[in-house]
């Protein structure tokens, strides 16, 4: 099993390779009249595509996504949809000399004792490219969830490059489309661009670290064990490329708190309950509680840098290897529409399983 397919009820296939002809994603399990078009889709993977600052590689890919089944009309059919983006500016002269060498930090090594064969040119399935065929299917979920679930938002940012962080202080949400980190807090987006532009001039990368909040989730989505909303969260984030750590709410955080600290209180509200806190980043017992849901994961360092850095051949060789071409000094800034992606998709999963389940039911209280 190769396991390129995640979703139960809602299914994403991704397809393809970073230097291939062209990726995508086949999405299973889509209602049926859900008005959809190529329109709908693009701009979220504007969002990833690489090119649009000098923070991110410099390959120029238009990301142009075809619908090449699945719609009739401009609304879906129930059938599957089959997406295509194209690659139109792949240089794999670059990667000429890893042929037969190990990227540090990549996955060049694994694939190769895994299968025993590898697509060097830029990563193959293990390329970050691959994320343009999630954001794709997210832009469907999406589509789907603006028609059954309209009071929903679904957005990502940045809330740390390296070991900078944001100041929540000066948290402003209309600052996130306005610099190239997405980021929430101007002080902080100005002082990356310099920091960034340090460790790119200077052939280095950094990590980052994404918030995905998402508003206006129902209360009862998830299941109490092993399809809790949390945990599926979780790992499609942790599958996302590069992506290390994950947490939800307060996360690791959490640990250092006590029982009275940690406890998201309860009071009643006109419309329901009201929690006076959101430790728990909006899930309790693998179900979401109707608060907003919180995510956060961790990007590693991009580990194709043009400094030199100590490995091996695939004949044992030991060498000083300089990784050729173009790379994303911090890849954490084009994770962040792949994260908001992975978020709808789960979210619609887990409602088209509710639905399947429950019915909508749901208790009463007062």
């Amino acid at each position: 099993m190769s396991f390129n397919t995640f979703g139960h009820v809602f299914r994403v296939t991704t397809w393809g390779e970073s230097h291939g002809p062209a990726l995508g994603a086949t999405v299973d399990g889509c209602p049926p009249g859900v008005p959809l078009t190529e329109a709908d889709i693009q701009p979220w993977l504007d969002k990833r595509k690489p090119g649009t600052s000098k923070f991110t590689t410099q390959r120029r890919e238009e990301d142009a996504v075809r619908i090449l089944s699945g719609t009739f009309e401009g609304v879906t059919t129930g059938t599957p949809i089959q997406l295509m983006i194209e690659n139109t500016d792949q240089r794999s002269k670059d990667y000429g000399d890893i042929a037969q060498s190990f990227r540090p930090g990549h996955a060049d090594i694994t694939y190769h004792q895994k299968y025993g064969v590898r697509d060097y040119r830029g990563g193959g399935r293990s390329s970050a490219r691959e994320t343009a065929a999630r954001v794709a299917a997210g832009g469907v979920a999406r589509a789907v969830l603006a028609q059954q679930a309209p009071d929903l938002s679904i957005t990502g940012y940045m809330v740390q490059m390296g070991p900078r962080g944001i100041e929540r202080s000066r948290f402003d949400a209309g600052q996130i489309p306005q610099n190239p980190f997405w980021c929430p807090d101007p002080v902080a987006a100005a002082d990356w661009a310099v920091y960034l532009d340090e460790l790119r001039l200077s052939h280095n990368s950094v990590g980052a670290v994404i918030e995905v909040v998402a508003d206006g989730v129902p209360p009862g989505l998830g299941a109490p064990l092993y399809a809790k909303l949390d945990s599926e969260l979780a790992s499609a984030m942790m599958s996302i490329n590069a992506v290390k750590g994950v947490e939800i709410g307060e996360g690791m955080a959490a640990a250092a708190l006590t029982g009275v600290e940690n406890a998201d209180e309860i009071r009643m509200g006109e419309d329901g309950p009201e929690y006076l806190s959101n430790h728990a980043g909006g899930i309790l017992g693998g179900i979401s509680t109707g608060q907003p849901v919180v995510v956060r994961f961790a990007v590693k360092p991009t580990s194709s840098i043009l400094t030199p850095r100590q490995t091996i051949t695939s004949g044992g060789a030991e060498i000083d290897l300089v990784t050729k071409g173009r790379h994303d000094p911090c890849v954490g800034i084009r994770a962040v529409p792949v994260g908001e992606a992975m978020m709808a998709c789960v979210l619609l999963d887990q409602m088209l399983l509710d639905r399947a389940q429950t019915g909508g039911r749901r208790g009463r209280i007062g």
